[in-house]
């Protein structure tokens, strides 16, 4: 999985760079963490953040967002470590997408 590069969202403004949607990914969590999902083809498609969190041992559902279909466009967030933090590297949050047929991405932090 390879990991967005996150773009800051800074006073001076930010044109946000999008790349295409990749099958998996990896974004970075903070409590300002965020994934911006633009999505153009003709069908809805939904995106699932791998939950890490437990309470009382049993493991938080995954997040699952559905993107509308055409004209699609969803902010999702904040993806917080607390929630979403993988074991591995403890800094970054596993994220699938159902299609990737025109469907861009970018992650960004506010």
């Amino acid at each position: 999985m390879a990991l967005l590069a996150q773009q800051v969202v800074a006073l001076s403004g930010l044109t946000p760079t999008y790349s295409a949607a990749a099958a998996s990914t990896t974004v970075t969590c903070g409590e300002r963490s965020f994934l911006h999902v633009k999505n153009t083809n003709g069908s809805s498609m939904t995106v699932t953040l791998t939950t890490t969190a437990r309470v009382r041992g049993q493991l938080a559902a995954d997040v699952v967002v559905t993107v509308p279909a055409t004209t699609g466009d969803k902010m999702i967030g904040p993806i917080t470590p607390d929630l979403f933090a993988s074991a591995a590297d403890g800094v970054s949050c596993a994220v699938t997408y159902s299609s990737t047929t025109s469907v861009t991405v970018a992650s960004l932090v506010i």
